[in-house]
């Protein structure tokens, strides 16, 4: 049997390795910092550390002088376990990372400079937020007395509470998210009709960054034949700026932005307004990479999902690469054509039915804890799911609940992580295959290390105070913290009921409902799917993938750097120009039968009457008497118009 400590070493470096394929996947390793793959890992690597520690710590304080079950180690252990993983986990989320993501997106050329800027931008915020927490560091005070240790539990509450209201509203959110959406995907018309109704939005966002990313290195051209007054102190940084855009030696570009709307230049060049400009073009190229990958990646999904429908008549299955060369274990495959149709065809829409359905009743069972566990503890059924022994004099959390316990929080914890690319809040941040920016993989970073802990203490919450929660490590160090005066107490049993909301939004589509009424409310990139009858609906989405598999805007969009990372054509103008309009589209070989189908069920019965109705008038020609009747009539003067 392999001994505890062991086994707790080998789930470390087993979460250390994934940690680093994750890094290896979203970010371009030769051109990042080391600082920021350092603080990224150690984000990422201490929250999913939390996983195994919290079962761990359980089945530890669960164990007795008889004996114990499952992976446990010694009290000391596990208090210097947490306080490592929380303190660095608190100094990587208010601290060092939230700099790092400001100097990331400074664009001044000195590092001094733009370290002073994003300290003077964190310092701001913090001062926001300590004259906040100065009305509850008056209560803790006189809660708990004028002493170090309210100052740190007042620390400790606002940072919980704060962290666990967003927990709480995104994974709400994603607990209905994630089954709803493996159940679509089981039906392979289904998604292909989803992905033709995005298309349209995917390719206009494409457009407008690259038109956007024209507009400022037209401007950076402008800049780099300035070549008297204040532009010469600043040659060598506008020089770095011209090859970040790409501007050719010559200054001269065909088509494009510049010859239709210049770009205005102030007279005086200044520190600050090239900080500006370096900061605006980091930008518009992180956003144009974002979309070129998001319309990459859904023209490459619906091409598949087009191949497995076709490969129905001849059983036989092969998919194509159309942006990229397939890597190495793409390349090795136990799967002949004939098999990769019955499982892509036949068994993977059942798995994932199968899938979406545990998955329901998993988030059936999180959310039905979590509305009763605070008003009847014998009825919240997850703890059931943990404790198998509650009798046992040798411990009452077993291997078993050990792995369970880790498979609930994280769930929970992706939960929250999968909603966070689907809130608009923070748009400006995504994961991008090998080209995720700085800023991003700082914000995913932070957050990672935000959210896991107050979704564990949350799961701890959960279980039998008097035999397991109160005897652990974790309580004694954090939650005494947070239970120090009433009002945290009180907010860490009662709040979470609140996930009742976000699931209730999520579940019944109350973003859109809340935007028709009020305006806004569209927070929620799920719910931004067009209407079939809007900008064109499906069948325009299906005409630009057709088009784009068929070579006709690839000289604009589709074409990578020879390292793998996203690179922009130097063909500047085609991107608006390329192919004819998208009224003007050929009929594409995407068959209309699943689509249609899908169609008219989606469209409502009410609506799909009114637009039959509506095409039957437009279409019907008028009786030749009718017209002689109308011809002869005369109409009034007042009608006459004259």
């Amino acid at each position: 049997m392999i001994p505890s400590a062991v086994f707790f070493a080998l789930c470390l470096v087993f979460i250390a390795v994934v940690t680093l394929l994750l890094q290896r996947r979203y970010l371009p390793l030769r051109s990042t910092p080391e600082y920021l793959l350092v603080s990224t890992f150690l984000g990422l690597f201490l929250s999913s550390s939390i996983i195994v520690l919290v079962p761990i710590d359980l089945a530890s304080a669960s164990s007795t002088d008889d004996g114990s079950r499952g992976i446990v180690l010694p009290e000391r252990v596990l208090l210097v376990a947490w306080r490592i993983s929380y303190w660095l986990c608190f100094v990587l989320t208010w601290a060092i990372l939230p700099i790092l993501l400001s100097y990331s997106d400074s664009g001044h050329c000195s590092p001094q400079k733009r370290l002073l800027q994003s300290l003077r931008e964190n310092a701001r915020y913090h001062l926001i937020v300590l004259s906040i927490g100065a009305v509850g560091l008056i209560y803790f005070f006189l809660s708990s007395g004028f002493r170090f240790y309210s100052i740190k539990g007042l620390l400790v509450a606002l940072s919980y509470c704060y962290a666990l209201f967003l927990a709480i509203s995104l994974m709400g959110h994603g607990l209905v998210a994630i089954p709803r959406g493996l159940f679509h995907a089981s039906s392979i018309s289904g998604t292909l009709l989803k992905l033709q109704r995005q298309a349209p939005r995917a390719y206009d966002k494409l457009l407008e960054a690259t038109s956007n990313l024209e507009a400022v290195e037209s401007e950076v051209m402008l800049v780099r034949q300035r070549k008297t007054g204040t532009a010469l102190e600043f040659q060598e940084w506008i020089e770095e700026l011209a090859e970040m855009a790409q501007v050719p030696e010559s200054g001269s570009r065909s088509g494009g932005l510049l010859g239709s709307s210049r770009p205005s230049v102030p007279s005086v060049i200044t520190e600050e307004y090239l900080a500006a400009l370096t900061q605006r073009l980091k930008l518009c190229i992180h956003r144009r990479a974002r979309f070129l990958s998001e319309w990459e990646n859904l023209v490459q999904s619906a091409a598949d999902a087009q191949s497995i429908l076709d490969s129905k008549s001849s059983q036989r299955l092969t998919f194509t690469k159309h942006f990229a060369s397939p890597t190495l274990l793409e390349n090795i495959s136990i799967l002949n054509p004939y098999t990769r149709h019955l499982f892509y065809f036949h068994l993977l829409p059942y798995m994932r039915i199968a899938v979406a359905s545990l998955l329901s009743m998993a988030s059936i069972m999180i959310v039905w804890t979590e509305v009763v566990h605070s008003y009847f503890p014998k009825a919240a059924v997850i703890r059931y799911t943990v404790v198998h022994h509650p009798s046992s004099s040798s411990g009452k959390i077993g291997f078993a609940g050990q792995c369970i316990s880790s498979l609930w929080i994280s769930y929970m914890c992706f939960a929250a992580y999968y909603s966070l690319s689907a809130v608009k809040v923070w748009g400006s941040y995504a994961l991008v295959r090998r080209g995720t920016s700085a800023s991003s993989a700082c914000f995913y970073a932070s957050y990672a290390a935000r959210l896991t802990v107050p979704l564990a203490y949350n799961f701890v919450s959960f279980l039998p105070e008097e035999d397991i929660v109160n005897k652990s490590v974790f309580y004694t160090f954090l939650g005494k913290l947070i239970n120090l005066t009433a009002i945290s107490e009180g907010f860490n049993d009662f709040f979470p009921v609140l996930v009742l909301i976000p699931v209730c939004a999520s579940l019944f589509n109350w973003y859109r409902r809340i935007k028709e009424i009020f305006g806004f409310g569209d927070v929620v990139d799920e719910q931004e799917e067009e209407n079939a009858f809007e900008t064109g609906g499906w069948r325009e989405g299906r005409d630009l993938i057709e088009r784009e598999l068929q070579g006709t805007t690839t000289g604009a969009f589709s074409s990578r750097a020879s390292g793998g990372g996203v690179a922009r054509s130097m063909n500047y103008g085609s991107a608006s120009a390329a192919g004819p309009a998208r009224s003007t589209a050929p009929r594409s070989r995407y068959t209309d039968e699943p689509a249609e189908e899908e169609h008219e069920q989606d469209e409502g019965v009410l609506r799909g009457f009114v637009h039959r109705v509506q095409n039957t008038l437009d279409t019907v020609e008028a009786p030749r008497w009718f017209k002689d009747v109308t011809k002869q009539q005369n109409r009034p003067r007042w009608m006459a118009g004259n």
